[in-house]
């Protein structure tokens, strides 16, 4: 599959209340690598086998939730392409110039129908993953991959109202596919919404919530269903809080774990799943066969999980 648009999610920054917490969390328990701190002490993360400089901002707060997140597009052509778009779809677009964010190139930063802050990028410097680009090996050098073993960052649930118009950016103006879709069994309103633009389940989802601007989960890409069970030895090892896992959604067919950062932030790690194409069709999941569709080894959907954001 030739992507030349938007690529993937390439960056979000979550605040923290305790950052002597987080930072013995993301870093010692997770196991991702530190880069960079700032002078307003954010804190600047990348995940062993991601070659651009960072993907995870720790930004210091006095709420838990995320301040914004970022997709990286294929080049500063797709920016000048894609931001026509999105003020034809009736979106304000502000300019973010180069080196306003760390390593970064210029961005254009919005909001979304659903409240959240959303930023498009074409730059960030690469950094590599140790491995080099010539005959570059199968295993990084030692100390690289540790913690959960953690790949890359590879998606995010964020949950507000205005979830179909949502869709209707993403797959209208950013060229995602609509990958799968939880509906009322009766009313037939979309729950929840699964979007891709890569070969992955799905790179964002919304769920439908009450409030806008809520944040569900970012999720850590492993590279095995067995990952994921020693990820949750190491979360038991840690006593770190758990909310549903280890089992198998429904949607996305992907193994996971969902747990709590310290300020009470949620987490997961994820691994497997199927292989999206543009032309693989929607799934439609309804709330008759809610257990299943969330997690389906036991089939029991948790109110946690349907109800607590940051």
């Amino acid at each position: 599959m030739s992507m030349r648009g938007v690529l993937r999610v390439g960056e979000i920054a979550i605040r923290v209340t305790d950052m002597k917490k987080s930072k013995y969390h993301y870093d010692h328990i997770m196991g991702l690598h530190e880069v960079l701190e700032d002078a307003e002490g954010r804190v600047y993360y990348k995940c062993w086998d991601e070659h651009d400089h960072h993907s995870i901002v720790l930004v210091p707060s006095d709420r838990p939730g995320m301040d914004y997140f970022a997709f990286k597009v294929y080049d500063d052509a797709t920016l000048d392409r894609l931001e026509p778009k999105i003020k034809a779809f009736g979106i304000d677009v502000k300019h973010i110039a180069a080196g306003v964010y760390p390593k970064s190139g210029r961005r254009l930063e919005f909001v979304l129908p659903s409240g959240h802050t959303m930023q498009l990028y074409a730059h960030k410097e690469q950094v590599g993953n140790t491995m080099g680009l010539y005959n570059p090996g199968v295993v990084p050098d030692d100390g690289i991959i540790r913690g959960f073993n953690i790949n890359r960052l590879d998606h995010l649930l964020l949950g507000g109202q205005n979830i179909d118009d949502c869709v209707k950016l993403f797959t209208e103006v950013f060229e995602f596919d609509l990958s799968e879709k939880l509906v009322h069994h009766e009313a037939k309103i979309s729950l929840a919404v699964f979007l891709s633009c890569s070969t992955t389940p799905h790179d964002i989802a919304f769920v439908l919530q009450p409030e806008s601007n809520k944040f569900h989960h970012a999720s850590f890409l492993l590279e095995s269903a067995h990952d994921v069970v020693k990820a949750a030895d190491r979360i038991g090892k840690y006593r770190v809080p758990v909310d549903v896992g280890p089992n198998r959604h429904g949607v996305t067919r992907g193994s996971t774990i969902y747990f709590f950062d310290p300020n009470g932030n949620r987490n997961e790690v994820f691994a497997e799943g199927y292989v999206h194409y543009p032309d693989t069709p929607t799934l439609i999941w309804d709330t008759t066969e809610l257990g299943a569709a969330t997690f389906s080894q036991d089939f029991t959907p948790r109110d946690s999980f349907l109800n607590v954001l940051t």
